[in-house]
């Protein structure tokens, strides 16, 4: 997959491709039917596929203080390419890109740019200065300039229709199973291993350590995990996501104990699955209070991962 942030340097869509616009954050059972059917279209059409989509989201543009996603950006890379997205279109969203209307974008970046032949989107879909944009705009535009544009409808369960609002509605709770049925998959957080503070080592429970950044949805506290990247295995153990308010902690990091594990992994890439939530995150007295929490954290995973 060619992931490209500047739409000045893509050469390789001069005959066109099937596309799909949205922030796709938590690549969810909703968007993958979208996908399914940008796919469908590509073989039909003998396209490339293509996924447009926005850094920073809007959202954080617009109110960064309260928004929340579902994925970092890597992790989203990730799963478009393992759903066979050929191009990841991210484009820089601003304050000119919030306030350009719909019909300029359509026009110059969809049509003559992109050279989009078909068009995938859902059926709420809104954009442009005042989201002045949407289905009707994208189809009378696409008629004249020879852009199928084509209308996923809205994918439901029996609570109502399957969001990234209700997704991240459930992380925040702890509602992990609640978030796998909509995601069809386990919540995933991934990174790079970086040295930690060593702290774990002093009490026998030595530490994986991720930075995660800090918007994520996901509950900060302790998680029964399962964790991919290390010798081919699935390897079991306990996490705690948050700033560690009991060292002083400021950062958000994702602190891995794997059970029955001692190797030294730094500079390796790993998946982290977020299995069952055991509870929030803490303040204790001092650090013995924490070690003797820890360990009982650490009984209980192994019980629920069994």
């Amino acid at each position: 997959m060619h992931l490209t942030r500047d739409i000045t340097s893509i050469e390789s869509l001069e005959n066109g491709c099937v596309a799909t616009i949205g922030n796709f954050d938590g690549l969810h059972l909703g968007h993958q039917r979208i996908i399914q059917q940008l796919t469908e279209q590509a073989t039909q059409h003998q396209l490339p596929k293509v996924i447009i989509s926005f850094e920073p989201l809007p959202i954080e543009h617009f109110s960064a203080e309260k928004a929340l996603r579902i994925s970092p950006f890597r992790d989203k890379v990730k799963q478009l390419e393992q759903l066979g997205i050929d191009h990841f279109l991210c484009l820089r969203f601003n304050e000119a890109f919030a306030n350009m209307p719909p019909e300029p974008f359509v026009q110059d970046a969809l049509i003559n740019h992109f050279k989009v032949r078909s068009l995938v989107v859902g059926d709420d879909f809104c954009f442009g200065s005042n989201r002045q944009g949407n289905y009707e705009l994208l189809q009378s535009m696409g008629s004249k300039h020879g852009m199928l544009v084509s209308n996923n409808q809205t994918c439901s369960d029996e609570q109502g229709r399957i969001s990234s609002t209700r997704i991240r509605h459930h992380l925040q709770q702890g509602e992990m199973e609640a978030a796998r049925k909509l995601l069809g998959r386990s919540y995933t957080l991934s990174g790079r291993v970086r040295h930690g503070n060593k702290l774990g080592r002093t009490i026998n429970f030595p530490t994986m350590n991720l930075r995660i950044q800090d918007n994520i949805a996901a509950a900060k506290g302790v998680y029964a995990i399962k964790l991919h990247g290390i010798n081919n295995q699935i390897l079991k153990g306990v996490a705690n996501l948050g700033n560690r308010p009991t060292v002083g902690g400021t950062e958000t990091r994702l602190e891995v104990h794997v059970f029955d594990f001692d190797e030294s992994v730094y500079g390796r890439h790993i998946e982290v699955e977020l299995e069952t939530f055991i509870r929030p995150e803490q303040r204790f007295a001092d650090f013995s209070a924490l070690r003797e929490q820890i360990q009982k954290d650490a009984t209980l995973a192994r019980e629920l991962l069994h």
